[in-house]
């Protein structure tokens, strides 16, 4: 047995005799990366100078809780680690490719270490280049924190000939290093700190670590570690000595060129071209290689994701809501890639959509539920992507545009949860893509020859559009001119009716609940964005939730949100949480000033929006809301520890610089605008008439 003393910060107070609590790392990442093959069935998350998740064999598998480098010198008490001793910094070195370089640089000046990340395009295995460089004796140990099979528990590990392995089910890695291992070995994590760690030959059915000194590296200052994957240890350890024997830049070079090859085809934009093809290669590698179309989330778990990551039970953002799909799809469909966005609009109707024509909350990359609640957003929008698409095959129309119209006539307009997940009733948004989604339901119909659902859709549609500011505005709360609400609890916004924040405790009159969902009203062509009722609601927007950040003017997602850290920095809890800024907020503001004809104000939040992405160009969930922060790692304008990248946010930066480029907004449904547009402003200059006289 041997011994090595480690210093490893857990936040866990519980020791489990087979290891502490497990904890997904935090959700702000700044480097992601994959291959452009399918063979190559892995993915890397990079943040805070370490590599955290790494996902496999499909996108909802996290495997790895971190990997970083422990640093030992002579007569010290314990080691040092990357992630808590160093001072971080990451650069993208080819910003055609997902290729990220994190460097770290001791805080007592003792050393730097460099690692560049890249995936073998033929293998599972991630690369790690390192380069080691210290100024006196120090002793440089990799740690792997393996959490296989999305669980923190239940892991064995071994040590066999030069690698480290792990397994968990089908599920196995193997730790390798072109300068081979020495004094290394297996153990529980322990949540002790300053804590004398057992290492052995094997441990098994636990929260296990694994730990080698990467033989001669002080000397020879830079080796290569492989990573590999595979459904048994011997895969794993293939995958991982045949990438070793390649070498690292021979990968390299194979990962880079398809990457490269895939930016050629990206359109040319006038401003903000790194984050544009950024935004693009992100959102193509959070695609599954599995389960095609099945694009997630984000590749994190906002918080950890519960009081533990002990079993495979959190999804975390791991998922696919067909809401966030559909904005992917329609962000590769701005840029010419409207192969991938017809695959991901297969998934939403052969994988995700259920025999009453509705789709799930949202679901893993294989279709299987998660979520239990039914938005009708996520119902609505698949068909106005399916229009936009041009999907109008008489078997499209039958097997999954028409159930899905249907049940929208049943249950619509009201929704069990708005699009922030949380209430049901009546919300402008919500309304705003079941109308739109309805019109464009029509169309497909009368291209197949079915005029009674056409007409029985165009009629609820126009129904509803009638009815909007009846059932969802108010002028008896805020101010005496009306404006739209969140939501409404039923189809009377006037009642006073107490809703109870979701991700509080608080219940608030839903007269003073508001949010900008209704600009989804204009996106989709149901309202002119000279609509009084929008520019009123507007202005009470700017006044209530907006903030005026260092990098430019955000909005929280509606006042009272409770969604994001505590006020002292802390995790959300579920509870006691501060909703801070959410950054596609920003976008979804820039694509009403182009509706508006204000295509310079849509400019300034394109800076504004590439102003919120992090060193490795990743656009976050949710930014700081505050000059004044609890510590170091929160700054004013700057992400929080939110999803990071959230591919909703990557999606609405490319449908805004696209839209700015084409002077319209490009994914606005045609079909829906030619009904409404044109009779809102006939309506208004027969308003202007009679003013006149």
């Amino acid at each position: 047995m041997t011994r090595i003393i480690l210093f490893i910060a857990i936040a866990s107070q519980t020791v489990l005799a087979q290891g502490a609590d497990a904890h997904w790392p935090t959700a702000a990442k700044n480097g992601f990366g994959t291959s452009t093959t399918l063979t190559s069935k892995v993915w890397f998350t990079l943040a805070n100078g370490v590599m955290t998740e790494v996902f496999f064999p499909t996108l909802d598998v996290p495997n790895v809780q971190n990997l970083q480098l422990l640093l030992v010198t002579d007569g010290q008490v314990s080691a040092q680690t990357e992630s808590g001793d160093t001072i971080h910094r990451l650069e993208v070195p080819d910003s055609s490719s997902l290729t990220f370089r994190q460097i770290n640089t001791a805080k007592n000046g003792q050393y730097t270490i460099t690692k560049t990340y890249v995936t073998d395009p033929q293998r599972n295995t991630v690369l790690i280049d390192v380069e080691f460089d210290s100024r006196g004796a120090v002793r440089p140990y990799v740690y792997y924190d393996p959490s296989l099979n999305n669980s923190g528990m239940h892991d064995s590990a071994w040590t066999e000939g030069d690698a480290l392995i792990a397994v968990d089910g089908n599920k196995a890695s193997a730790l390798m290093s072109s300068c081979g291992f020495n004094e290394n070995g297996n153990g529980y994590l322990n949540a002790i700190e300053s804590a004398t760690i057992q290492l052995s030959s094997r441990v098994d059915n636990g929260n296990v670590i694994q730990v080698g000194r990467i033989k001669d590296l002080e000397t020879k200052r830079r080796c290569t570690l492989a990573l590999g994957f595979g459904e048994k240890p011997a895969e794993a350890v293939n995958n991982a000595r045949s990438s070793l024997a390649k070498g690292f830049e021979s990968v390299r070079i194979e990962y880079e060129a398809g990457w490269r090859s895939y930016v050629s085809r990206l359109p040319r934009i006038a401003k903000h071209q790194r984050q544009f093809d950024m935004a693009a290669m992100v959102l193509k590698g959070l695609e599954d290689k599995t389960f095609r179309g099945a694009s997630i989330a984000s590749p994190s778990t906002p918080w950890g994701g519960g009081p533990n990551a002990n079993e495979p039970t959190v999804s975390g953002y791991h998922g696919v809501w067909s809401r966030d799909l559909y904005h992917v799809a329609t962000a590769f469909d701005a840029i010419g890639d409207r192969s991938t966005a017809n695959r991901l609009l297969d998934y939403l109707f052969r994988v995700q959509q259920k025999t009453d024509g509705s789709f799930p909350q949202n679901s893993w990359v294989d279709g299987r539920p998660i979520g239990n609640g039914l938005q009708m957003d996520q119902v609505a929008l698949p068909l106005v992507l399916a229009y936009q698409l041009g999907r109008t095959a008489r078997r499209t129309w039958l097997r999954h545009i028409k159930p899905a119209a249907d049940f929208i006539l049943r249950h619509g307009p009201r929704t069990e949860q708005d699009r922030w997940e949380e209430k049901p009733g009546y919300s402008p948004s919500t309304i705003a893509a079941e109308i739109a989604g309805l019109v464009c339901a029509a169309e497909i119909a009368r291209i197949n020859g079915d005029r009674s659902s056409a007409d029985t859709y165009l009629k609820t549609a126009d129904n509803w559009a009638e009815n909007l500011q009846q059932w969802t505005a108010t002028a008896s709360g805020f101010t005496r001119r009306p404006y739209y609400l969140r939501i409404t609890a039923n189809n009377d916004p006037n009642d006073g009716e107490k809703l109870t924040i979701n991700s509080s405790s608080l219940d608030v009159d839903e007269r003073r609940l508001i949010d900008a969902g209704f600009l989804e009203l204009v996106r989709l062509g149901v309202k002119d964005p000279r609509d009084q009722l929008i520019l009123d609601s507007l202005v009470l927007v700017d006044q209530m939730i907006g903030v005026k950040t260092p990098v430019g003017e955000e909005w929280y997602r509606y006042n009272h949100d409770a969604y994001c850290e505590t006020s002292d920095g802390g995790k959300y809890d579920g509870r006691n949480g501060v909703g801070r800024l959410w950054t596609l907020l920003t976008g979804e503001r820039g694509q009403y000033e182009i509706a508006a004809g204000n295509v310079a104000s849509a400019r300034k939040r394109l800076d504004t929006m590439a102003g919120f992405a992090n060193d490795g160009l990743m656009i976050p969930e949710q930014v700081w809301d505050l000059k004044k922060t609890p510590n170091a790692a929160f700054r004013f304008g700057a992400g929080t520890g939110s999803a990071t990248p959230l591919a909703w946010s990557m999606a609405q930066f490319i449908r805004l610089a696209m839209s700015i480029e084409r002077g319209k907004n490009v994914e606005t449904p045609r079909v829906v605008v030619e009904r409404y547009i044109p009779r809102a402003k006939a309506q208004r200059r027969n308003g202007r008439r009679k003013d006149q006289k």
